[in-house]
Order: C-alpha cells, then sequence, then structure tokens
C-alpha cells in the first residue's frame, strides 16, 4: 500500500475501503449507499423522429384528412364541435371503463340530470373529457389549467412539458402520442387513461390551418381503443396511433354528412313556420344527440308551450322522433 495518502488519485481504489462513498442529497450521513435512480429521459427523440421519418406518408395521408374535417368545422355551426366532443367523449368512456353512452353524458353536461351515486365520478370524468374537448384551454397555454389542477396535483406537469419540449420540433401527430404515452406514466392513477387520450386529441389539433377555429381535437376513440393499444418500439406504438386516428377522423365526417343532410331535409321541411323558435330548435338538434324538453326550453330560451308545441311539430312533419315511447320524461332524436 502506498504512503502517499495526500495523492488519493494514486491510491488504488481497494485500499480506500474506510472512506465513506459519495454522499447524495437524499441519502442520510452513515447510510448505505443507495442505487442511482435512471436520469434518462422518458422518452427518447430521436426513436421518435425516426419514426416520423418511416411512417411520413402514413403520417400525410392523416393530415390531409384531419384538414378536410378541420375545414367544414371551420364553416359548420359551432353546435357540431360539441356533438363530435360529446360522441368522442363516450366512446373515450368505454376504453377508461366508464361505460357511459351519449345520451347520457349529454343530458347529464346539459340539464345536471341522470347522475347515481355509483355514476357521478364517471359522469364528471367524462363532462371533463367533453368540456376539454369542446373549448377551454388548450394544452399549449399551460398544462396545469388544461388539467384543471393546482398545487400538489401538479407535480408531474414539469416532467410532462420536459417530455414534451423534447419533441416539439416533431409533427403535432407524434408530439400528441409521446404526450399520450408520456402522461400515462405520469399522471395520477385513476384519471390518467382519459387525460392522456383528451391532451393527445387537442394537441395533434395543432395541425390545423386556424387553430381554435375549427377542429379543436384529432378524433382518436370514435372507432374504438386501437389507437391507444400501440406496444413495442415507437414505430410501431406510432403505426397503430396514425391508423386509428384515421379512422377515428373518417369516421367524424361521416357524422358531418349525416348532420348536414338532415339540416338540409329539415330546413325545407319547416320553411313555412313562423317565429325564431323552428330554426333555434332544429341548432339545438345539430348540437345535441338527444334532447328532452328542459333542455331545449334551455337552449333557446322559449315558453315550456312553444317549446312542446314546436317538438310536436317537428315530429309530426318527420324531422325528429321521440324514442322513449312515454308520456313523460321523453327524448327525441334528429331522424336520419
Amino acid at each position: 500500500m502506498t504512503d502517499d495518502w495526500d495523492d488519493l488519485e494514486a491510491v488504488p481504489e481497494e485500499d480506500l475501503w474506510f472512506l465513506p462513498g459519495p454522499m447524495e442529497d437524499d441519502v442520510p450521513p452513515g447510510a448505505p449507499p443507495l442505487p442511482v435512480a435512471d436520469r434518462r429521459a422518458i422518452f427518447d427523440s430521436a426513436e421518435w423522429r425516426g419514426a416520423q421519418d418511416t411512417l411520413s406518408g402514413e403520417l400525410a395521408h392523416l393530415t390531409q384528412i384531419f384538414g378536410e374535417l378541420d375545414s367544414r368545422l371551420r364553416r359548420a355551426p359551432k353546435g357540431m364541435r360539441l356533438r363530435l366532443a360529446l360522441r368522442e367523449a363516450a366512446d373515450l368512456s368505454w376504453w377508461t371503463g366508464d361505460r357511459l353512452t351519449s345520451d347520457r353524458l349529454a343530458l347529464w353536461i346539459g340539464l345536471r340530470i341522470g347522475s347515481t351515486e355509483d355514476s357521478e365520478q364517471a359522469l364528471a370524468r367524462a363532462g371533463w373529457t367533453a368540456r376539454r374537448l369542446s373549448g377551454g384551454p388548450a394544452p399549449t397555454e399551460g398544462f396545469g389549467a388544461f388539467f384543471e389542477r393546482d398545487g400538489d396535483d401538479q407535480s408531474a406537469v414539469p416532467d410532462l412539458a420536459e417530455v414534451l419540449a423534447s419533441v416539439e420540433d416533431l409533427h403535432p401527430v407524434v408530439q400528441a402520442a409521446v404526450g399520450f404515452f408520456a402522461w400515462r406514466i405520469l399522471g395520477t392513477e385513476r384519471a390518467r387513461e382519459g387525460e392522456a387520450a383528451v391532451l393527445a386529441a387537442r394537441l395533434a389539433a395543432g395541425m390545423s390551418r386556424a387553430p381554435g377555429q375549427g377542429a379543436l381535437f384529432l378524433p382518436l376513440a370514435m372507432t374504438g381503443p386501437g389507437t391507444f393499444r400501440g406496444q413495442g418500439e415507437p414505430p410501431r406504438k406510432l403505426a397503430m396511433w396514425i391508423a386509428g386516428a384515421e379512422q377515428a377522423t373518417l369516421a367524424a365526417l361521416m357524422d358531418l354528412d349525416r348532420l348536414e343532410e338532415w339540416r338540409a331535409r329539415a330546413d325545407v321541411a319547416t320553411n313555412d313556420l313562423s317565429g325564431r323558435t323552428p330554426a333555434l330548435l332544429l341548432d339545438v338538434f345539430e348540437s345535441w344527440p338527444h334532447v328532452t324538453a328542459p333542455l331545449a326550453e334551455a337552449e333557446t330560451h322559449a315558453s315550456r308551450a312553444a317549446m312542446q308545441r314546436n317538438l310536436d311539430r317537428l315530429t309530426e312533419r318527420g324531422v325528429i322522433r321521440e324514442v322513449t315511447g312515454q308520456g313523460r320524461y321523453r327524448v327525441w332524436v334528429a331522424s336520419s
């Protein structure tokens, strides 16, 4: 053993057995050394950049389809956004296990009815989803505001911001996929599945030509949960993500086709009716998949008598139909 203890660098490591190991901030004095946490990034941006290059053709095709949805929603009544958001929220609830139908969700959001002790939390989660898909702050305006969190609930937000900052130069759809998989790891246990999907849907809408004026989200769940089931390396995950989003966006476009055809027929069928109420009522049926008399009254600000009279007229003319077959608590939908 060398006698030159002034130059510790020259001393073999095995001869320094009596010295304490390196101290970490979270290791108390005298405690045995602990494993050092892996400080590597949660997501390797280079891997996702490579996946984007591999799937550039598929990304371009999805961008084109989304562009059509975006363009049509810029010209459509604002209620169309709400209707698509309600469908997406309901379909997402089946993936997360809450299993809510769009009519039940619409009644709860519109009138706060239909909630039970067992479904209260599920409806609250789906209600948040519908609100964030149809409006409210975008993720780019701050994740705390987007998730409606403060204080300790924001503890994972800086990690999410760091992950997304590492891929900010990638296509919005790729950023959305990264955000989804990241928040599933970082988010709170019960809410993170739905929150991750909504975060991704809003992030992907960054490819809009006029953000905030057309499509506020990229549909992901309207044809099932396949979008979210990618496994393995980034190219496989991204391929399933793009394919699922494409199918969901095509389903949204088909919904718009049906609604536009219905509205054209409805306008012709009601063009002889006087007053503002018939047209306002048609707007309600464009926005909401299921309509009750109280909801229609609240949306149009018409009297109960005027509302019931016009609901009866539209039913007689085949514009809408009642689906419960009951004398009370009736629900109407647009006739396809």
